[in-house]
């Protein structure tokens, strides 16, 4: 469903969720065990040759956080491109609304998945 997955991208994957950011955390709090409308949320998924912070494989929707780093890069816009030709629709929130603004996010989310 998610694209080829080799030994050392689902290694990747592993470490990534062992490691979240403390908006990730948050949120996956809220998504994890289909307590979000029921609905089926990866968290850290390959798609390709990229790993995303969070999949509903469902509806092809992938959900992304970004920090600082995040800001007008434009490898960002080469990954949303190769998700984008593949079908899949990349919502991105901050982690500072994220941990600010968590029901604003949880709503946006909802009204997008509705």
């Amino acid at each position: 469903m998610t694209g080829f997955r080799h030994a050392t991208q689902k290694a990747r994957a592993k470490q990534l969720r062992s490691n979240m950011t403390e908006a990730e955390k948050r949120l996956w709090h809220h998504l994890r065990a289909h307590r979000f409308f029921g609905l089926s949320v990866r968290r850290q998924a390959p798609i390709g040759p990229y790993i995303v912070d969070f999949l509903i494989p469902a509806q092809k929707l992938v959900i992304e956080l970004d920090g600082g780093q995040h800001a007008d890069n434009p490898q960002d816009a080469t990954r949303d491109a190769y998700l984008a030709a593949r079908g899949y629709t990349v919502l991105r929130y901050w982690n500072p609304d994220v941990l600010g603004n968590l029901p604003g996010v949880l709503e946006d989310l909802r009204r997008r998945t509705a």
